[in-house]
This record gives C-alpha cells, structure tokens and sequence, in this order.
C-alpha cells in the first residue's frame, strides 16, 4: 500500500531514517550524488531490503520523481535523509492514510524541530524550527501516486530542496483534490550548517522568483507563508549603492573645482563647491539610510537569539551582506523564469 521514498546526497543520519523507518514496508532511497562514493560511502552499505535508483545529482525535486515513479504502491511517503520518525512511525503513517477518502491526495506528517534547553534559539536553529509550521513540506509527506502522476510529479526547474514542494502542493490543490496534516510525528533535528548558513539561503529568492511566475503574487499567502523582506532588502541595496555614487561623484568633483579654481577664479569654484556639497549631503542621506536598515534587520535577528558575542559577531557581518545577495538571486532567478 505504501512505499516510501528518501533522496539523498549520502548523509550519514540516512541510517538513522531508514531504522526509525522500519522493515514494514518498501523502501526506495534515491541516490542524488553525481557519482558514487565508494565501498565506505553510506548509500553503498545500505541493507538489502531498500531499493536503489540513482538521479544523477539533479537535485531533489528530480531524485522524488525518481523515486515515485520507481513506487508501485497507490500511496508514496516522501522523507529526507536528517529526519527521525517517531516511534512506531509505520504503523502511524497506515493509520493516517487507510481510511482517507478519495478527494484527499496527500497527507503531511506533524514535525518536530528540539530546540536546544537553557537558552534562546540561535538563527539557523530557528531557520529549521519554522518546518514545524509549514505547509506541505516534503520532510514526511505522503502522495498518491495517481495524483502524482497527474501533475507531473515535482517541477525539476527547482534545483535545491526549497519551494519544489509547496509548488507541488498548489498544483494539486488547484487541481480540486485537499491535503490534509495526519497524527504521525518525524523528528528533524537541527544541524550545524556554518558561519555563512544565512547567506547561502538567500538562493532561495530565484526560487520565489519562479514561484511568482507560476503561481502569481499571491503564492505566498496560499503555503501560508509571511510576506518575505525582499522590498526592504532592496531598498538597503539601493541606499548603499546611492551613498557610495554621491559619495564617489562628490570626490571627483572636489578634483574638478581645484582645477577650476586655478583656470578662472572665484566664480569658477563657486558652482562646483555648492554642487559638492550638496552630493554630499545626500551620501550621508542615503549612509544614514543605509545603517538605519541594517541595523534594523540585524537586530531583529539578534534579538530573539541567544545574544552571546559570537552569534551577534555572525548576526552583524552577515545581515551587512544578505541585502545585496537576496536582490541579486532574485534578479537571476527573475531572468531565468521570464526564460
């Protein structure tokens, strides 16, 4: 009746999935790496009774189709590779599943995200908590496999582990079928992703630029999702690219009226001084606007955080360079949709 699917890039918390999963039913991990990884690698020392396909490092929307289309059972269970269901998990995701009626097509389990005792959240870990509230989201969720095929399975234009799945979602809830949340509980722990872990989501804004495109600017409401910081983002963008043109266009200036001043007199400075000055009131304008922005947004991030020196350190350096790299992802990704 079920199988499930788990795509993966050979995490070693793979084995941990797969024995919280049990033997009950057929398991099928997609194995997403570009090649493998040999005779020590996690995927090639997985037990007998789970099946292997490859997709080639085409990412994980296009390792699930793979693997559902691999799936000969009515219901496929979707799971990532740093996830624990709970115990007796199978026997849960049955019981979610066997008494559906028909215009229900898929179903999602409840996540949980343990957030550390004793202390504030930090960013990341708050980053992965935020799965406990999503919609839809592919970290244990259950498709009919007819539904499934019906929509084509997950948009493979989506590249990372971002936005393929509510994608999805919208497509078949458009379609007239319902989604429902089951009793089941999966575990996704928090990991560690780096100093840069902040920035490197920010790629996620040429998601939201297709999503835009497909599903128009009201996709976001429907996931259930918040309005998103993009328009301030760029707004801190254009404040900081304004101060360093007049900052810049104030300083050629000065060289101009110096030469100016030995050709022609007090007349000839006159002009250029007044026009100087005023570029540098608006530099220092558009700096104030700038700093005001950005330490707006990197107290917001500090603020319900743990707050000891080296996240603040973290909080401060990389809320100085998401702006820019958030507008710059959302332009690529709006070339490539209009594509």
């Amino acid at each position: 009746m079920i199988t499930v699917v788990v795509p993966t890039i050979g995490r070693a918390t793979l084995l941990d999935t797969l024995a919280a999963v049990g033997s009950g039913m057929p398991v099928i991990v997609v194995d997403d790496r570009t090649a493998p990884g040999g005779a020590a690698g996690v995927v090639e020392s997985l037990p007998g009774r789970v099946r292997v396909v490859r997709s080639f490092g085409r990412g994980p929307a296009a390792a699930r189709n793979a693997g559902w289309r691999a799936a000969e059972t009515p219901w496929v269970v979707f799971l990532d590779d740093d996830v624990i269901p709970g115990p007796g998990w199978a026997e849960a995701v049955w019981k979610d599943l066997v008494d559906l009626p028909d215009d229900v097509a898929g179903s999602q389990g409840r996540i949980v995200v343990p957030l550390p005792g004793g202390r504030r959240p930090a960013d990341g870990e708050r980053h992965t908590a935020g799965l406990s509230g999503a919609l839809w989201v592919t970290a244990d969720m259950a498709y009919r496999r007819p539904v499934l095929e019906s929509a084509g399975g997950f948009d493979e234009r989506f590249s990372r582990a971002y936005r393929e799945d509510a994608d999805l979602a919208l497509r078949v809830t458009r379609a007239g079928h319902r989604l429902v949340r089951g009793r089941r509980v999966t575990t996704h722990p928090v990991r560690d992703d780096g100093f840069w872990a902040s920035v490197r989501f920010q790629r996620g804004n040429a998601d939201d630029a297709l999503m835009r495109r497909l599903h128009g600017p009201g996709w976001r409401a429907a996931i259930g999702g918040g309005p998103g910081r993009l328009r301030l983002h760029a707004a801190t963008t254009a404040a900081a690219l304004a101060a360093t043109a007049l900052g810049a266009a104030a300083l050629r200036g000065r060289g101009t009226a110096g030469r100016g001043g030995l050709r022609g007199g007090q007349a000839a400075r006159s002009g250029p001084a007044l026009d100087r000055s005023g570029r540098w009131r608006a530099a220092g304008v558009a700096a104030l606007a700038w700093g005001a922005l950005t330490a707006e947004f990197a107290w917001r991030r500090i603020a319900p955080g743990p707050r000891t020196p080296a996240e603040v350190v973290r909080m401060v350096v990389t809320s100085l360079v998401i702006p820019p790299v958030a507008c710059a992802h959302r332009l690529r990704g709006e070339w490539r949709a209009r594509r």
